[in-house]
């Protein structure tokens, strides 16, 4: 009787950066590193970078950069 050989579905797992360098720009490092910046913590603590996207009052009322995130999207949309 042969047993069977199992191949694993998943690679084995690494942890990269969340942001690739590549093709960052300066308009992009505006929204890193802010003083008012608190982690989410309703999010992996290995995505605690600083980035506005992960800071527990991104998009809310509280945050007090709001105005600056929407005309940022207004400028992505098409005319």
């Amino acid at each position: 009787m042969r047993g069977t050989y199992r191949v694993p579905v998943h690679g084995p797992t690494t942890t990269r950066p969340l942001i690739e360098p590549f093709g960052e720009t300066e308009d992009e490092h505006r929204f890193v590193d802010r003083e008012c910046y608190e982690f989410n913590p309703q999010l992996r603590t290995l995505w605690n970078d600083r980035h506005c996207e992960h800071c527990r009052h991104y998009l809310t009322p509280r945050c007090q950069h709001l105005d600056e995130f929407l005309d940022d999207v207004e400028d992505l949309s098409p005319e």
